[in-house]
C-alpha cells in the first residue's frame, strides 16, 4: 500500500505539479486551522472559558487575516500570560505564511500562467464561423485588411510558428492606416454639404474596426493545435506560402528561391492535416480551404489531395496559382494599363464588385437580355457551370441588394453602330527588371498574341532590359517570338537603360508602355529598391522629353510599376504614376472574395485568361479597354448609362450577324482622356455619359 501511494504521488507530481502543490497547501492549512482552534478553545482565557471549537476556528481565521483581531482571544494584552500571547502570535505568523502567503502566491502564479497560456495560444478557443489563416506572408495583412469592407463583425484566427508580436503590430498598423485614410476621404467628399447633413453622413458612413484578430504561435501541423482554434468550425481556411525574402541573408534567400521553384512540401503537409480535419463528420458544412500555390509540383500533389479528400458540401479545396494570376494581371496591365484601376475596384469589397447567384436551371443566352429588360441597378455579365452542377450568374454591382432590385427600364434612346472589324491596336512593351513571375507574365503575353495576332500586322513587340544573370536564366527569352530584343544592363547602367528606352519610345511613340518589375526574391532591406531606381530613370527621360520636345504629352507613355511593400505606394505616386500595382494586394483581395463566394474563382480564372486556341471561336470572356474612336463607327450621343449598356449589347447581338461571329458585349464603364475611371453602379438611369473620341470604354466581351 505504501509503495502504491508513493508511486501515485510520484506520477501526479510529475504530471500535475501545480495541482499537487495546491493540494499540499490546502491540506496543511486545514490541519493547521484545526490544531489552532483546539489550542485556543483549551486555553480557557478570561472571557473565553465558554468558547467552543467553531468559534475558536473563526477567531483563528480572523487573526490570520487581520492581526488586530487578536483582541477576540486576548482582550487585555497586559494581563495575559506570556504563553498565551506567544501562542496567538505564533498562530498569526504561521497562518500568514502558510495561508495568506502560500495561497496568494499560488493564485498569482496561476493567473500569470493563465495570461501566458492565453498569449501563446495554449488554451482552446470556442469560436465558429471564423476565418483561419495558417502561416504568414506579405499578402496576409491585406487579406485581413480587406475584411474591413465586409458588413458585420469579422473574426480571424492566425496560427504562425513565430513572430507573434511583430505580426500583431503589422495588422494593427495596416487596419489603422486604412480606417484613417477612408475616413479622411469621406470627410473630404462631404465638404460641400451643410453642417448637419455632413455630420449625419460622416457618422453614418464612418468606417469602424469590425475585425477581431487573434494571433497564436504554434505548430500548423499539430492536429491538437488546429482543433484548439476550432478549425472544424471555421468558415474559411487559408493556407499561405512562406515569403522568399523573409531573411536578411543573401545566400539563404537564394536557397529559398531555388527551393520554392521546385516545390513547397510544407504547403502539401499543411493541406493534408487541414483536409483530414475539415472532411470529418463533426466539421461544419461548406467549409472552403484556399491554398496558395506557386509551382507545378505542389499543384500536382494538391490536385491528388483534392481527388482523395475533397467532400462536396463539406470540405471544398480551392488551389490558387499565385504567380500565374499575378503574371496574367501584369501582362494585361502592360497591354491595357487602365485595367489596373478597374480590377482594383472590382476585386475589392468597396465600390463596384462582382456578385454571383446560383440557378438550378440553365437559362442560356436569354439570361442577359431578359435581365436587362427588368433591372437597371446591376450589370449582367455571364453564366458558368459550377462543380456542384448549378449554373452561376455573374453581375457587376455596388451591392448584392442591387442585383435583386427590379424596376422599370427604358429602352435605349439611340441605336449603336459598332465597328465590326474592330481590332486591338499594336503595342510595344518595355520590361525593366525581373521577378519570380517572369515566365507567367510571358505566358500571359503569349495567350494575348494567340487571340489577337493576325498575318497583316505585328500585334505585340517586347523589349526586356535586365541584368545578365537573369537574362541567362530566362535563356534570353528565346521561347517567346514576340520578344524582339533583350538588353543586358544592371541597375547601375543608367546610360544604357535610358538610351535604350529613348530609342524604343522614339520608334513606337504612344504605342509604348513600360512595365517596371520588383524583385520579390530580394533581401528585406532591398525590397522595391530596383523598381524605384528604374522609375527614377524613366521619369528623368519623360522630363527631358517635356523640356526638349514641344507638344510632348507626359501621359502618352503608360508606366506600370509593380511594388511589393505597400509602404512604398506613396513614394511611387509622387512621381506622377497612376498605375501602381501592389501585386500582393490583388491576390489578397481575390482570396478574400473567394472565401465568401467560391464560384468567383472560376470567373476570375476565366477573365484573366485569353483564348489560346481560337480555331473554333472565342470561348472565354475578358474585360477589355477599347478606344471609343475605333470601337464605334459613329460616336454615341449624350445619354444615360442605362441606354449605353443596352444599345451596345443589342448592337453586338444583332440578328443580322451570323451567330458564330457575334461578340456579346456589355459596357461596364468608361475612362476619360485624363485618366478618370468610371464604373457604372447604382441606378443607371441617373448616370449621364458623354463620350469623346479620345475616351475609352470598359467592356466585358469574348474578343
Amino acid at each position: 500500500m505504501k509503495k502504491k501511494l508513493r508511486q501515485w504521488l510520484s506520477i501526479e507530481t510529475a504530471k500535475n505539479p501545480g495541482r499537487m502543490v495546491l493540494a499540499v497547501i490546502l491540506l496543511f492549512n486545514v490541519v493547521f486551522f484545526f490544531l489552532a482552534a483546539v489550542v485556543i478553545s483549551k486555553l480557557s482565557l478570561s472571557g473565553t472559558e465558554q468558547m467552543g471549537f467553531l468559534e475558536a476556528a473563526f477567531c483563528t481565521v480572523t487573526m490570520i487575516l487581520d492581526a488586530g483581531c487578536i483582541q477576540f482571544v486576548v482582550s487585555d494584552i497586559g494581563r495575559a500570560g506570556v504563553g498565551v500571547v506567544v501562542t496567538c502570535l505564533g498562530i498569526i505568523l504561521v497562518g500568514m505564511i502558510s495561508f495568506t502567503g502560500a495561497v496568494i502566491g499560488y493564485l498569482t502564479n496561476y493567473i500569470s500562467n493563465f495570461i501566458e497560456d492565453a498569449n501563446t495560444g495554449s488554451r482552446k478557443l470556442h469560436i465558429s464561423g471564423h476565418l483561419v489563416i495558417l502561416n504568414w506572408n506579405t499578402r496576409a495583412s491585406e487579406i485581413i485588411n480587406d475584411l474591413l469592407y465586409c458588413r458585420g463583425p469579422q473574426k480571424v484566427v492566425v496560427l504562425v510558428s513565430s513572430r507573434k508580436a511583430e505580426i500583431e503590430k503589422e495588422i494593427k498598423e495596416r487596419i489603422s492606416d486604412t480606417i484613417s485614410r477612408e475616413n479622411q476621404q469621406l470627410r473630404r467628399s462631404c465638404r460641400g454639404m451643410g453642417v448637419f447633413r455632413r455630420l449625419f453622413t460622416v457618422l453614418r458612413d464612418k468606417m469602424h474596426d469590425n475585425v477581431t484578430v487573434i494571433v497564436r504561435e504554434g505548430d500548423v501541423f499539430s492536429s491538437k493545435q488546429l482543433r484548439d482554434i476550432c478549425l472544424e468550425q471555421a468558415k474559411t481556411v487559408i493556407i499561405l506560402g512562406n515569403d522568399i525574402n523573409a531573411s536578411v541573408c543573401r545566400f539563404e534567400t537564394m536557397e529559398r528561391s531555388a527551393e520554392s521553384e521546385r516545390g513547397n512540401s510544407q504547403t502539401v503537409k499543411t493541406l493534408m492535416q487541414v483536409a483530414d480535419i475539415t472532411a470529418a463528420e463533426d466539421s461544419s458544412d461548406n467549409q472552403k480551404i484556399i491554398v496558395e500555390i506557386t509551382d507545378d509540383w505542389t499543384d500536382d500533389l494538391v490536385k491528388k489531395i483534392i481527388a482523395c479528400k475533397q467532400v462536396r458540401e463539406k470540405c471544398n479545396i480551392i488551389p490558387v496559382r499565385v504567380n500565374q494570376i499575378l503574371g496574367q494581371l501584369l501582362s494585361q496591365f502592360s497591354l491595357m494599363p487602365e485595367l489596373n484601376l478597374v480590377y482594383k475596384e472590382l476585386f475589392s469589397n468597396k465600390g463596384s464588385a462582382i456578385f454571383t447567384e446560383p440557378f438550378e436551371i440553365m437559362e442560356g443566352k436569354d439570361f442577359i437580355p431578359e435581365y436587362l429588360r427588368e433591372h437597371r441597378r446591376a450589370i449582367p455579365l455571364t453564366y458558368m457551370m459550377g462543380d456542384d452542377g448549378l449554373a452561376y450568374h455573374y453581375f457587376s454591382s455596388a451591392s448584392e441588394r442591387d442585383v435583386h432590385t427590379a424596376g422599370p427600364v427604358n429602352p435605349p434612346s439611340f441605336k449603336a453602330r459598332l465597328n465590326r472589324d474592330y481590332w486591338i491596336e499594336s503595342k510595344c512593351v518595355i520590361i525593366l527588371g525581373h521577378n519570380s513571375k517572369c515566365r507567367d507574365i510571358m505566358q500571359g503575353f503569349s495567350a494575348f498574341v494567340s487571340e489577337w495576332s493576325r498575318e497583316d500586322s505585328e500585334i505585340l513587340r517586347i523589349v526586356v532590359i535586365d541584368d545578365k544573370k537573369n537574362l541567362e536564366k530566362m535563356d534570353y527569352y528565346r521561347d517567346y517570338p514576340f520578344v524582339a530584343e533583350t538588353v543586358s544592363a544592371s541597375i547601375y547602367d543608367k546610360d544604357l537603360i535610358c538610351s535604350t528606352i529613348e530609342r524604343i519610345v522614339s520608334e513606337h511613340g504612344s504605342e509604348t508602355s513600360i512595365l517596371i518589375l520588383s524583385d520579390d526574391a530580394a533581401l528585406n532591406e532591398d525590397i522595391d529598391a530596383g523598381a524605384l531606381a528604374n522609375l527614377v530613370y524613366v521619369q528623368d527621360i519623360i522630363s527631358r522629353k517635356v523640356s526638349t520636345e514641344p507638344g510632348f504629352d507626359r501621359d502618352s507613355m503608360d508606366i506600370v510599376v509593380e511594388i511589393i511593400d505597400p509602404k512604398h505606394h506613396d513614394i511611387v505616386t509622387t512621381y506622377s504614376v497612376n498605375n501602381v500595382v501592389i501585386s500582393n494586394r490583388y491576390i489578397s483581395k481575390m482570396i478574400t472574395q473567394i472565401g465568401e463566394k467560391e464560384a468567383l474563382f472560376d470567373f476570375y480564372s476565366d477573365i484573366l485568361t485569353y483564348d489560346t486556341d481560337v480555331s473554333e471561336g472565342y470561348n472565354s470572356k475578358e474585360i477589355y479597354i477599347k478606344s471609343v474612336k475605333l470601337f464605334f463607327e459613329e460616336l454615341p450621343p449624350r445619354c444615360t448609362a442605362e441606354s449605353l449598356i443596352r444599345a451596345v449589347y443589342e448592337a453586338s447581338m444583332d440578328e443580322s450577324i451570323p451567330p458564330e461571329v457575334r461578340n456579346p458585349t456589355v459596357v461596364l464603364g468608361y475612362v476619360k482622356a485624363g485618366g478618370k475611371t468610371v464604373l457604372f453602379e447604382g441606378d443607371q438611369s441617373l448616370i449621364d455619359v458623354e463620350l469623346e473620341e479620345q475616351d475609352k470604354l470598359i467592356v466585358f466581351s469574348s474578343h
